[in-house]
């Protein structure tokens, strides 16, 4: 036996439990550094599983003791100090189907059913999960494979049922700094009595995600009962699923995504889908911006996702209106979630200042959910959505759902050390690189620091003469600030030329 200790380390979507190195077991039952043990309480049910650490300070863990990491502890649910138990982990046996991943293999159904059930519970490493994705991606998954591992996603979570014909939700794929349209769809969308509740990702490979700009205004981490009450009162909310408990096994899989920087097609529409199904949405619009540094980049690829996305929703009964933007540059003007919120608030209370862009891209893809309404003719959602917005409507509805959900403290909405990132030369603005613009405000913080990002100045076809500014970093701290400043002097974001690029390249399919 074994004392518990909760050892307040965050390992992010890992069970971590920490053994000192003089402990018995460890010298006499082969316990070893990064192998799987089963813990165990007497009368507490099945066993929590965990990745074993070992330690040499006894500040950590005393050799009597058991540490925990914090997610494992909330798991195990026993306060300090009772007797654990804890005994090797058996391999789970769906490693066996990943190896057959990794050979170039098909999987079937009840394979990744296997495999999500083992990830759910923490029977998976995350060097074993990255091996399932890298298997996933760099051998693709035949369409079978995208339904099997959508259906598995959906099968190991909560599904939500909202008791409408109609519940509406849209998802863009990504790639596009700045480009924070759901979070005005959303208000229009809800003003005009469509039901949309919302469950928004954070940021994977960006600078941010919905969720993280809609947290600077509102709380996003809602359980399901308190989802429920915001969107009775209000027809709407827009947090984070993570929370909800809705195909939890893309959450998992998206923490190992992040660092390894991958998103491969089958995994995106997979983890897309099973989040909107578990939602319990009945209706759905998605964005494939194309644009040469978009994560598509032309139109014959796009067509080919949106074939995709069609198959996957049709087998579940999902209606699917996929449409094809432009994703040539940055879509509004902040990139990071402070930034973003700025320029979302902005549009919707009608400022001036709103960017343009944004506005225009927001009302086109309100104006098609919209006409998932069958009392809204086709060609018509667009004028409503616009309506909507003008009248201060959307504005209206967007501020008592940030105050359902709970309205966060005002905070300083600029981050402290800033920098001016200055043309070269004079000319047009013909090309901004969406993937270098992304990564300058990752460095600079963003989206853990909510302030730090990258505002744009100039957008493609602004001319700009010498020395003016293009875009503006901020960072709040000194190392981000110079990780970030040296990377954008490294590496053109901007492309100037003496001419303006033509402006036939405005799509909207």
């Amino acid at each position: 036996m074994l004392k518990l200790k909760a050892v307040a380390i965050d390992t992010f979507k890992e069970n971590v439990a920490y053994l000192h190195r003089d402990c018995p077991l460890y010298r006499t039952e082969g316990f070893q550094a990064l192998m799987k043990i089963e813990i165990y309480i007497t009368g507490n049910g099945g066993p929590v599983l965990a990745v074993l650490n070992i330690v040499d300070d006894c500040t950590i863990v005393d050799i009597n003791e058991l540490g925990l990491s914090i997610q494992a502890f909330k798991q195990l649910g026993k306060e300090q100090g009772v007797d654990v138990r804890i005994a090797p982990a058996k391999p789970p046996i769906s490693l066996k189907a990943v190896h057959r991943k990794i050979a170039g293999e098909s999987l079937k159904k009840d394979e990744f059913h296997l495999i999500c059930q083992d990830i759910l519970e923490n029977r998976y490493s995350k060097m074993e999960i990255a091996a399932f994705l890298v298997a996933c991606s760099h051998n693709g998954l035949e369409r079978q494979e995208v339904l099997f591992l959508t259906k598995a996603m959906v099968d190991t979570g909560e599904v939500l049922n909202w008791g409408e014909n109609i519940v509406v939700d849209k998802h863009c794929i990504g790639g596009i700094p700045g480009n924070r349209t759901t979070m005005i769809v959303m208000p229009i969308v809800a003003a005009h009595g469509m039901l949309m509740p919302k469950t928004s990702s954070r940021a994977i490979t960006s600078p941010a995600g919905t969720a993280d700009t809609m947290e600077v205004l509102a709380n996003v981490e809602l359980s399901i009962e308190e989802m429920k009450k915001v969107v009775h009162q209000h027809r709407a909310m827009l947090t984070w699923g993570g929370t909800a408990r809705l195909a939890p096994v893309d959450d998992i899989l998206i923490s190992v995504e992040r660092p390894l920087s991958m998103d491969s097609t089958g995994q995106l529409v997979a983890s897309i889908l099973s989040k909107k199904i578990a939602a319990g949405s009945t209706h759905l619009l998605i964005d494939i911006p194309v644009g040469p540094s978009a994560k598509i980049h032309n139109n014959q690829a796009a067509l080919a996702l949106r074939k995709l996305f069609e198959y996957i929703g049709d087998l579940f009964g999902l209606h699917i209106d996929v449409v094809i933007s432009d994703g040539s540059q940055p879509i509004g003007n902040g990139v990071g979630p402070a930034l973003e919120a700025r320029d979302v608030q902005q549009v919707l209370s009608n400022h001036k200042n709103a960017p343009s862009d944004l506005r225009e891209k927001s009302l086109r893809l309100a104006g098609r959910i919209l006409e998932f309404d069958p009392d809204v003719r086709g060609g018509q959602g667009y004028n409503i959505a616009r309506d909507i917005l003008e009248s201060g409507r959307a504005f209206e509805k967007m501020q008592a759902i940030i105050l359902a959900q709970g309205a966060q403290p005002k905070k300083q909405s600029k981050a402290p050390l800033e920098y001016a990132m200055l043309a070269s030369k004079s000319g047009y603005v013909s090309a901004i690189n969406n993937l270098n613009i992304a990564h300058i405000a990752s460095l600079a913080g963003a989206p853990i620091e909510k302030n730090a990002g990258v505002d744009l100045i100039k957008k493609v076809a602004d001319k700009v003469k010498k020395g003016d500014t293009l875009f503006i970093i901020y960072a709040s701290f000194k190392s981000d600030f110079e990780f970030s400043t040296q990377f954008a002097h490294e590496n053109n974001a901007y492309v100037i030329a003496k001419n303006p690029p033509s402006t036939d390249d405005n799509y909207f399919i």
